[in-house]
């Protein structure tokens, strides 16, 4: 089986982790700080926190710009359910708005009417998590704008991104947003095994951050109500998390980090080789908004039902069967069972819906061979029945 995607792991990260096991330390040790500074540096960022997943890191950071009850947040349907749960964690309600058909991200013309709309009706969100579906980044400055006229904050959900850039710069440096968070789970770009970053400029939101995912404990005497009792002495100052990474983690997402460009750059022949090959079949191929260049986390197709006698499940099926690992991102989250209780409904984003009935996640990762790419479109061909 050619799954959809899968880490690249070699002797240098082998032993990374094996120097980290022989080590004092495996848990809150030195090499946790060297790989926040080491991403923060690579993407431009003023400060990076590790945490033990993304979907931590955004619980954080919702938490860290203070959503709480009575507060709303809006993302994109198009997405892993982490992106809105965030907010629930926090006591705040969730929102969609519907993605461009496009790019597959968060419309940013359909936020602005949304936008207009909920301030004539005091429902304003407090926070909006753009969402960089596939490694794409979203039009950020669109979004930056339309936060600076309404009042909300922005977290970036790059759980797909890291390597990829918009306008030159590469996504994280916190240009047009408060914070943005990286994923490592192993299908990701580069990988920790589980693992996730929140990375801002704000030197405040970073402390909170950082406060947040180790139990709200402090051990800085200026943060503390008295002075300590002695060099033992922590206080707990806020109800944090046990959200932190650990050395283990660490060091495999150093020595990955070294060929973060490589991995990217691969994926990018990968990506390009598939437009040649699936030319003139009847699937749309990735569009890429201009000014950005893709992490390209994956590569999603979408069928032209149209054209073909088979249908979405009949071919997803079909290649399974034929030995190819497809998948769907993603199942647009307020068609969840979950959030249908909360009040959504199918037909509430239909850009979104018509995207689930058509796409598919073909196999793109580093590590994927031209001749299994050449395998991967061969059993396309056969599932769309040419």
């Amino acid at each position: 089986m050619i799954p959809y995607g899968r880490q690249d792991i070699r002797q240098a990260d082998i032993d990374a982790v094996t120097a980290v096991l022989q080590s004092d330390y495996l848990t809150q040790g030195p090499v946790v700080p060297r790989f926040e500074q080491a991403v923060a540096s690579h993407v431009g960022a003023g400060y990076a926190l590790a945490m033990n997943s993304a979907t931590s890191a955004l619980h954080v950071a919702c938490a860290a710009l203070g959503l709480g009850p009575g507060d709303r947040l809006w993302t994109s349907p198009v997405t892993f359910v982490a992106s809105a749960n965030c907010a629930l964690y926090c006591g705040a309600t969730v929102d969609f708005v519907d993605i461009n058909p496009k790019t597959y991200n968060l419309c940013p013309k359909a936020l602005a009417a949304k936008l207009e709309e909920a301030e004539q009706e005091g429902t304003l969100p407090k926070v909006v998590v753009p969402v960089h579906l596939c490694g794409q980044p979203c039009d950020m400055a669109e979004i930056h704008a339309l936060a600076q006229r309404y009042g909300f904050r922005v977290i970036e959900d790059a759980s797909h991104a890291i390597g990829g850039k918009y306008q030159d710069e590469f996504v994280g440096n916190g240009r047009y947003s408060d914070i943005t968070v990286f994923s490592f789970h192993p299908v990701k770009i580069i990988t920790t095994a589980e693992g996730g970053m929140a990375l801002t400029n704000s030197k405040e939101l970073a402390e909170r951050m950082e406060l947040l995912r180790s139990h709200g404990i402090t051990r800085d005497p200026a943060k503390m109500t008295h002075e300590p009792d002695g060099p033992w002495y922590y206080q707990q100052v806020d109800l944090g998390f046990n959200y932190r990474m650990t050395e283990l983690q660490a060091a495999l997402g150093l020595s990955q980090l070294e060929r973060l460009d490589d991995f990217v750059a691969r994926r990018h022949e990968l990506a390009r080789r598939y437009d040649d090959l699936l030319a003139n079949r009847p699937v749309v191929t990735p569009w890429q908004l201009p000014d950005t260049y893709s992490g390209l986390h994956l590569y999603v197709i979408r069928l032209d039902l149209s054209r073909i006698n088979r249908s979405h499940r009949q071919v997803f099926e079909s290649l399974r069967e034929l030995g190819i690992g497809v998948n769907l991102h993603y199942i647009p989250v307020h068609t969840q069972p979950y959030y249908q209780n909360l009040g959504f409904q199918p037909g509430d984003f239909p850009e979104s819906e018509a995207y689930y009935r058509e796409a598919i996640s073909l196999p793109m990762y580093s590590g994927l061979t031209d001749a299994q790419q050449d395998e991967v479109v061969a059993a396309l061909d056969k599932a769309l029945g040419l």
